[in-house]
């Protein structure tokens, strides 16, 4: 009987654990349709030409949406490592053997210091955390997102793009130097994949998580 108890306690606290998650992911900042159209460009031919950049042609027109709202982190490394034919392509591999998100949700998500512990785990490459960058920094890493050896993710404050919304990763598919255009895969269905200007996109990176700045994470 006592055995009974203690087992019902425990399923209660993992219980009330599950809802508060999704509580919080619930929660986030709902972003409109109409403000996430008007806030970004996706005309047809430059994104046509956006996916035929030598980065963007290793996703092969293809994105895996985010499981939930909490997960866009594991999501943006899983379709990196995919586009890298790596073993790793799904949100649960990547997590594996991490601890990170194991009720299935990542309770406020995760900041760029945790997905990059998450995203080494199951890989031999090379994963590093880029921060306090310059906007010319920025650009310069803009400028290698076309090079095929390298993956770069995007952490960013979705209000400074979109007036709404809250902290996110997805990767970045390329940039076009003359439009001065950053092709940014979001992994979130409601999202998907668009272009904007660099400066806007620095101005969303160069926001606080916590106690440090918003950056990207580098994947060689």
């Amino acid at each position: 009987m006592k055995r009974w108890r203690y087992v019902s306690i425990s399923s209660m606290v993992i219980a009330v654990g599950l809802v508060c998650a999704g509580a919080l992911v619930v929660g986030q900042s709902h972003v409109p349709a109409d403000a996430i159209a008007s806030s970004v460009t996706r005309t047809p031919e430059l994104m046509e030409r956006a996916w035929h950049l030598p980065v963007a042609v290793t996703f092969q027109r293809h994105v895996d949406w985010q499981s939930n709202g909490s997960r866009c982190g594991p999501a943006a490394v899983a379709n990196a490592y995919r586009s890298f034919g790596e073993a790793a392509r799904t949100e649960d591999k990547v997590l594996a053997g991490t601890w990170s998100c194991w009720t299935g949700v990542c309770i406020m998500g995760l900041t760029l210091d945790e997905l990059a512990k998450v995203a080494q785990t199951n890989t031999s490459r090379k994963v590093t955390v880029l921060r306090d960058l310059s906007e010319n920094q920025f650009l310069e890493h803009l400028r290698r997102t076309n090079d095929p050896g390298r993956r770069y993710i995007v952490n960013f404050d979705r209000a400074q793009i979109f007036g709404a919304g809250s902290g996110h990763h997805s990767p970045i598919g390329g940039y076009f130097e003359a439009e001065d255009l950053v092709f940014v895969l979001d992994v979130n269905f409601s999202f998907q994949p668009w272009l904007v200007e660099r400066k806007r996109l620095f101005d969303a990176v160069n926001t606080f998580d916590g106690d440090k700045k918003r950056g990207l994470l580098f994947i060689e």
